[in-house]
């Protein structure tokens, strides 16, 4: 059974809401306010909060900031003096769903049902038992090189996010590796026996796009000769990476937040809706601050997707990783060409150390994979200059 902990200094708040949710067979205890909350969570095995934002002692946004030490629990908002700045501050804060007083029963539980934690065993109670607990592990390709500090506190908030549900918006210049922090997230997730599914939103047509997220019927459109699973069905249960993100239409970027809000799809051509369960992983390389206001990113669906924002570093601001880089495609090319390992002299990876990478790792990769085609066993300083 469930357990759910409802704060609000509105005992005609806290009495409305216990009722619904035991009709429900959840079991529901009170606190009066933020201080009081977090006393309970300090005994009590918690699997959803639901929190008042006006309140004394400590308010809801007070709470959010501080009983993470507490409870890993997912925490929805409530308020009856909501504004949007608010909600988006609540979101920003770790909040999952906020709902505006006069509370709507109906949407209370279906938030519920959508937040409640499925498998409440496998969640730690505290932060501190979360950065001990670890996922389970499958046999990994994924490897982020590197020692500067950039990428030591990248890998850092990897580990941190990575076990949770939390949405996650990477963002980085083209060729920065985008694409290997959200399978390393994905990795190190307890979904990582799920599928792990992709979609480029910059490659798909934007006629083509809905179909391919949401899938689509037969005969739907010219087209559809047979039934297909869209991305978020086939990602169920798993994670679903939505790769350049900043360039999918305005029109699909409402429906993709209709499905993110109600956990909920519906396939082109059909009056069924299907519920699905995804963790959504977003990239891009855009700003989508400048995106918004110029009116081409809807800034509701850039803060449900920007739960945690994870910076991927330029080459040009990590140099010291340039010598470990090449090391690893020298290694990485005599592999799978299955030859003997080139090397490179210092003058040589001293350059290239100097070097300006508008192309980031992606050009550097390039740049060694050229040099060890066209270079007899040594890579020179000459050799760079003559092939580069």
């Amino acid at each position: 059974m469930y357990s759910v902990l409802v704060i609000d200094d509105e005992r005609a708040i806290r009495r409305a809401l216990k009722d619904i949710l035991e009709l429900e067979n959840y079991t529901v205890f009170e606190a009066t306010d933020g201080k009081d909350g977090i006393n309970n969570l300090k005994d009590k095995n918690i699997d959803l909060i639901f929190c008042d934002i006006k309140m004394p002692q400590i308010d809801g946004i007070e709470f959010l900031s501080k009983y993470t030490e507490f409870s890993s629990a997912p925490v929805v908002m409530i308020s009856g003096h909501g504004t949007i700045e608010t909600a988006v501050e609540c979101l920003k804060k770790g909040a999952v769903d906020y709902i505006e007083k006069p509370l709507d029963l109906t949407k209370v539980l279906n938030v519920a049902k959508a937040n409640i934690n499925k498998n409440p065993t496998q969640i730690p109670k505290t932060i501190k038992q979360q950065k001990q607990i670890k996922a389970p592990t499958l046999p990994s390709h994924t490897v982020i090189v590197g020692q500067s500090e950039a990428i030591k506190k990248m890998l850092s908030m990897i580990d941190r996010v990575a076990p949770t549900d939390a949405k996650v918006l990477i963002t980085g210049g083209n060729g920065t590796g985008k694409e290997l922090v959200a399978k390393m997230l994905f990795e190190k997730s307890l979904r990582n026996k799920n599928p792990f599914v992709e979609l480029n939103c910059a490659a798909i047509p934007n006629e083509l796009i809905e179909s391919e997220l949401f899938g689509h019927e037969k005969g739907s459109f010219t087209t559809a000769i047979a039934k297909q699973k869209g991305k978020f069905q086939l990602a169920d249960s798993g994670t679903l990476f939505l790769d350049e993100i900043g360039d999918m239409s305005l029109n699909t970027q409402s429906k993709v937040l209709q499905a993110i809000q109600e956990k909920k799809i519906l396939p082109v051509g059909s009056e069924k809706e299907i519920s699905v369960d995804v963790r959504i992983i977003s990239a891009t390389n855009k700003n989508l601050r400048e995106e918004i206001e110029a009116g081409r990113f809807r800034e509701d669906l850039y803060h449900r997707i920007n739960v945690i924002e994870i910076q991927v570093p330029d080459l040009n601001d990590r140099r010291e990783d340039i010598p470990l880089l090449i090391d690893h495609f020298l290694t990485q090319i005599a592999t799978d060409s299955k030859q003997e390992k080139m090397a490179i002299d210092k003058n040589a990876i001293k350059f290239l150390q100097s070097f300006d990478y508008t192309g980031n790792i992606r050009q550097l990769r390039n740049i060694i994979e050229r040099l060890s085609i066209l270079c007899d066993k040594v890579i020179t300083l000459n050799d760079i200059k003559n092939y580069i």
